[in-house]
């Protein structure tokens, strides 16, 4: 058995075992070593239940009975049901939407239940817990049975999916162990390196992190497979930000007085925390190599005013050893919609120069000033737009993802600008940064609030600048908790903005009616739903439209500029709106199922509706009323800081959560390692260090195995 081993040479698997291990991406015997567990049990911990107490997560053992399927009699949904005894009593298991699991076992069974205690003193239940066999290894032969041989013993529980369960996973990993496979894997963290942080090597880390005797060692071994994933980030990073750092740019010449020129036409003063960032980038112009940077700015805090400042010092710039022509600029923005609003205010930031500015999106192509109509942009052919840009007659070339095919090529393509890069991958960042004849200036611009931890080990090759200050004239949000009771108050609150003349968002956060089989979904507003409902019930009189991640991209384009256009009254969405969308004249927002959402996401939302200065409203409606959950929305309720707000979710809720793993190509366990600052600033030194000393890796293969295979997720490749 070696550890790139397919699974499937080594276990019988079936079909459905099969599907459950590639939703968790298990293919071969080192995935199934590095699917960590996500908790631990204790052996002999488990709880009576005659002492149950409501609201407590408890694990119990006991024998199943009592098992049928039925509809509830109120709400008519479909519902298992079973009961579980021990020694000490008996308590009902409920399984809501789930009728199916009930089948999954017959009456006499031994079973092991985690949930959370739920239902009224007296009257106790499990509402859909987590149920298997139990393993006699875990227990004692008998229910009755007070002091199990396995008493204290460690016990991990996996991540699952149906049809593999944790007992499986248990059993799967003692013969991957007893083959001795984890002391066949490569370290791919350096020895000094671990010796230095007292980190355990990979195969007695991966011992103690399935198999541990006590939990300092789980913890050790968590540790060390944290820090593991963070530098092998942070290397992946330093290496392309030391291949940035060879390359050379275009030299902007001037570039504080050609800024300081063009925020003199502007009728308001810059922020300080704008000047900073200004400063910064004309401080990397006159650098010999690329600017690399992230600007970071909470909603409505003048990133694009950062942008046109630095581009105005750009296109005025001439390229090399010429007398005549202009440096190029490129903006690239998420959607169509925002790409002619930003391609607006560039022509009114640059009308006075003597330059063209031109947009492209797969819509069509425009350029400013047209020949014909002075002061107008004039629609243009696309093979006729890609002549002038490639001959550099297009000063300023705004835009969507339509700006990385291969056939746009620029003839001085000096500086990019992605608004709201998060969006695009890194192999489109690096795409549109080498169309031209030189490395471009890029300047990546985000409104996503993004905690400073996690800022450092995903752009880890960016240099930060942030803007942490909104200027004057702003008007403040109010957000507000809204209760059952409450409801239809806020739907008035609604209707006078409506009436007035304003637009409306309402976010829900499913697209389409909850499958009775998913209890993930259970009670989820979905957004088809609502707009129907909203429309014949409680708001007639106004139009309605719909707009969600499954919407064609022609459709969601013409939905949004319906809505800018106000063809669109209220706009019911998903949090496909969380970025992309300006409409000024939006002031209010209901936000369904708001404890679904972290609060991160919840502030983007509502920062459509932070857009003028006309008062904005945020309804928060949860549809749970949790401790938690409330302290959570609470938080946003009295803090309109994005920065404050994310680094809350990320203590309190888990950065998992926060923005979702996925998006950042980084595991729950990397995301838990993102609340330790002094672990990601080691990582981040020893890393920068490494790739100082040896860039090509050429003295730690394993590292550079590991760094390939981690360049490809963070990539999206």
């Amino acid at each position: 058995m070696l550890p790139h081993d397919p699974l499937t040479k080594h276990f019988r698997l079936t079909t459905v075992q099969l599907s459950a291990l590639k939703r968790l991406g298990i293919s071969s015997i080192e995935e199934l070593l590095r699917h960590f567990p996500a908790r631990y049990d204790q052996g002999g911990s488990e709880s009576a239940i005659a002492g149950l107490v409501a609201g407590t997560e408890v694990t119990i053992f006991g024998t199943i009975g009592n098992l049928e399927t039925r509809r509830s009699w109120k709400r008519k949904i479909p519902v298992g049901e079973a009961v579980i005894r021990d020694a000490s009593g008996s308590i009902k298991i409920m399984w809501f939407h789930q009728p199916y699991l009930a089948k999954k076992f017959h009456d006499g069974m031994y079973v092991k239940a985690i949930g959370t205690v739920t239902g009224k003193t007296g009257k106790p239940y499990l509402a859909n817990p987590h149920v298997e066999v139990a393993d006699p290894s875990e227990v004692g032969l008998f229910a009755d049975t007070k002091a199990p041989a396995t008493a204290g013993k460690l016990f991990a529980i996996y991540p699952e999916s149906r049809g593999v369960t944790s007992l499986w996973f248990r059993h799967a990993l003692e013969r991957v162990f007893a083959n001795g496979v984890h002391s066949r894997i490569d370290d791919s963290i350096p020895t000094d390196i671990r010796a230095r942080y007292n980190l355990p090597d990979i195969g007695a880390a991966l011992v103690w992190i399935h198999t541990p005797e006590k939990m300092p060692h789980a913890e050790a071994a968590r540790k060390r497979f944290a820090f593991e994933e963070i530098f092998t980030i942070q290397v992946t990073r330093a290496r392309e930000r030391a291949e940035n750092d060879t390359q050379s740019s275009f030299p902007i010449k001037d570039g504080a007085d050609h800024a300081e020129r063009f925020l003199s036409t502007i009728p308001f003063s810059p922020t300080s925390a704008q000047k900073r960032a200004i400063k910064d980038i004309l401080d990397n112009f006159s650098s010999p190599h690329p600017m690399a940077r992230l600007l970071e700015g909470d909603v409505g805090s003048g990133k694009t005013l950062v942008a046109a400042t630095s581009a105005h010092a750009v296109v005025n710039s001439r390229p090399p050893n010429r007398q005549s022509g202009t440096l190029q600029v490129a903006y690239m923005a998420p959607t169509e919609i925002l790409a002619q609003q930003h391609f607006q205010s560039f022509i009114e930031f640059f009308s006075h120069l003597p330059i063209n500015i031109a947009l492209m999106t797969g819509s069509g192509c425009k350029k400013f000033p047209s020949k014909v109509s002075k002061g107008k942009a004039t629609d243009i052919s696309r093979a006729q737009l890609l002549k002038w840009v490639a001959s550099g007659e297009i000063a300023m070339l705004v835009g969507t993802h339509a700006l990385i095919q291969k056939a746009v090529k620029f003839q001085h393509l000096a500086f990019c600008i992605v608004d709201e890069q998060h969006r695009f991958g890194t192999r489109q960042r690096r795409a549109l940064a080498h169309k031209g004849d030189a490395a471009p200036h890029f300047l990546s611009m985000t409104a996503t609030p993004i905690p400073r931890t996690l800022a450092l080990t995903i752009y880890g090759d960016l240099d930060i600048s942030v803007l942490d200050e909104l200027p004057p004239g702003r008007a403040k949000v109010k957000t507000v908790i809204v209760t059952k009771e409450k409801r239809a108050e806020a739907y008035e609150s609604v209707r006078r903005e409506l009436a007035s003349g304003r637009q409306a968002f309402v976010i829900c956060p499913r697209i389409e009616e909850p499958d009775p089989a998913k209890i993930h979904a259970l009670q989820a507003k979905s957004a088809k739903a609502e707009a129907k409902r909203l429309q014949k019930d409680i708001f007639p009189e106004f139009r309605i439209g719909l707009l969600h991640g499954s919407v064609k991209p022609a459709e969601k384009d013409e939905v949004m500029r319906q809505f800018a256009a106000h063809e669109i009254d209220i706009l019911v969405a998903t949090s496909v709106v969380e970025v992309g969308i300006n409409v000024p004249n939006a002031t209010v927002m209901l936000i369904e199922g708001a404890e679904r959402f972290g609060l991160a996401q919840l502030h983007q939302l509502r920062g459509r509706i932070m857009r003028s200065s006309h008062p904005p409203h945020c309804f928060l409606l949860p549809e749970t009323a949790g401790e938690v959950a409330m302290k959570r929305l609470r938080a946003l309720e009295k803090s309109d800081d994005g920065f404050k707000l994310a680094e809350a979710d990320l203590e309190n809720r888990g950065a998992g959560d926060l923005f979702g793993r996925q998006q950042w190509g980084v595991t729950d366990l990397g995301m838990e390692a993102l609340k330790n600052p002094r672990l990601i600033a080691a990582a981040r030194a020893e890393a920068q260090k490494l790739v100082a000393k040896d860039p090509s890796l050429s003295n730690y293969p394993a590292l550079a195995q590991r760094v390939a295979s981690a360049g490809q997720e963070l990539h999206g490749e």
